[in-house]
């Protein structure tokens, strides 16, 4: 009987060991899934705030090309820079997995902010126009969606290192890769954002002075 008790045992406990396995691996599949979907959703937030700020510019640029003698040449840099962040087509609602696509994305969305930055210059020149109440509000909005999107891109790399974390900690890299969970790109700090931007004023005449 003996002889039967000892193969039994060790199935029992092999089947127990393999069984713990099977329960672990799932508890680790499932935390990756949740970590991956809050990426997602972080990202979902950073194309929410960008999209905010490029609603503004239609507005923002109707407002200001009304003042006389302003700079047209800072208009047609925001038209473009606006009309780049198009063509940079990304998924909104699943996080890039390629760090050229998000690349991409962060140069064309860079741009548009240098644009808005040097027109937020240029308009320091015109008192008749930062004296209208329509463009101190959407400089009010620009400014706060500035500083939102500089939150969202900071809470959507912190979600990022908490998932490229996990898929490399053991025992979760034994099986990530396999099971389609891949390393995910951050945004990283613009080139020269730390500098203001360089005005050069392009128009013939001076702006007309406050009477």
């Amino acid at each position: 009987m003996k002889k039967f008790l000892i193969p039994l045992a060790i199935l029992g406990v092999l089947g127990f060991i393999g069984l713990m396995l099977v329960l672990a691996a799932i508890v680790s599949y499932n935390g990756l899934v949740s970590r991956s979907q809050g990426v997602d959703k972080q990202w979902a937030q950073v194309q929410n705030v960008y999209q905010r700020r490029a609603d503004l510019i239609p507005n923002l640029v109707a407002t200001v090309s009304g003042a006389a003698n302003f700079e047209k040449s800072t208009l047609t840099a925001i038209t473009e820079a606006r009309a780049s962040v198009g063509k940079v087509t990304l998924n909104p609602n699943n996080a890039p997995t390629d760090a050229a696509q998000l690349a991409a994305f962060e140069k064309a969305q860079g741009q548009l902010s240098t644009a808005l930055s040097r027109l937020l210059v240029v308009s320091e020149q015109y008192p008749d126009l930062k004296a209208t109440a329509g463009f101190r509000d959407l400089q009010a909005q620009l400014e706060g969606t500035e500083n939102r999107i500089s939150v969202e891109r900071e809470r959507f790399n912190n979600a990022v290192q908490d998932y490229n974390t996990a898929i490399k900690s053991f025992p979760n890299l034994l099986y990530a890769g396999a099971m389609g969970f891949r390393e995910k790109p951050y945004f990283t700090a613009v080139t020269g954002a730390d500098k203001p931007p360089q005005v050069q004023f392009d128009f013939n005449h001076s702006p007309p002075a406050k009477p």
